[in-house]
């Protein structure tokens, strides 16, 4: 069972604004061809998270200026579509997201895309952002796609595109923030289908 975020969970008090890795040109971390910059620290403490190691805010390298003209660099790369932020927890790690994020739209604008990965649910981080978690607020409003809520192992599903468990969701966050609700991404889609197809055929 994950954590239940607390409101002493902000990125000023638990941020170390360390990174636990930085992938470049890689096809899984959303779509497309992509920079993943997988940043450090996540109190959810999801059972069976994939990547229990950054869970600590001290985990990795600090961010610097060398990694962050790196990334630019990267992203500037005609083949790619854009950037992800990974964890660890993005939303509490801001310091360094919003670095490289507020660089990228300053150069491309809305060319290149920002997908992230969170703990917290879209509602839980409109709730946070009201309440006074401006950095938050910030980066929700410059992702296009988020992949939301607590990895629950219970609900793992290998067949799901782009998330491990049936009850996080693919959010299309521009639609979602002028509806006031979450909207879902149009571009999923799961290999359930795919799958219920073998199967029915391995019993013919």
């Amino acid at each position: 069972m994950a954590r239940e975020p607390l409101p002493d969970w902000r990125s000023d008090r638990l941020s170390q604004g360390r990174v636990a890795d930085y992938k470049p040109f890689v096809m899984v971390d959303g779509e497309g061809v992509r920079c993943s910059l997988y940043v450090s620290g996540c109190p959810f403490a999801c059972e069976g998270c994939f990547n229990e190691a950054a869970w600590s805010f001290r985990y990795g390298q600090v961010f610097d200026d060398a990694l962050g003209d790196r990334i630019a660099a990267d992203l500037a790369h005609e083949a790619v579509q854009g950037l992800t932020l990974l964890g660890g927890e993005p939303f509490l790690n801001t310091g360094v997201c919003l670095a490289v994020v507020r660089r990228l739209r300053a150069t491309h604008g809305r060319a290149k895309d920002v997908w992230a990965w969170s703990g917290y649910t879209f509602e839980e981080l409109l709730a946070w952002a009201e309440a006074g978690h401006d950095d938050k607020a910030e980066l929700l409003a410059e992702v296009d796609v988020l992949v939301d809520g607590r990895f629950d192992v219970t609900q793992k599903d290998l067949r799901l595109a782009f998330r491990g468990s049936r009850n996080q969701r693919v959010i299309d966050v521009p639609a979602s923030l002028a509806a006031g609700r979450a909207v879902a991404w149009s571009g999923v889609q799961d290999a359930s289908a795919t799958f219920e197809q073998v199967d029915r055929r391995a019993l013919v």
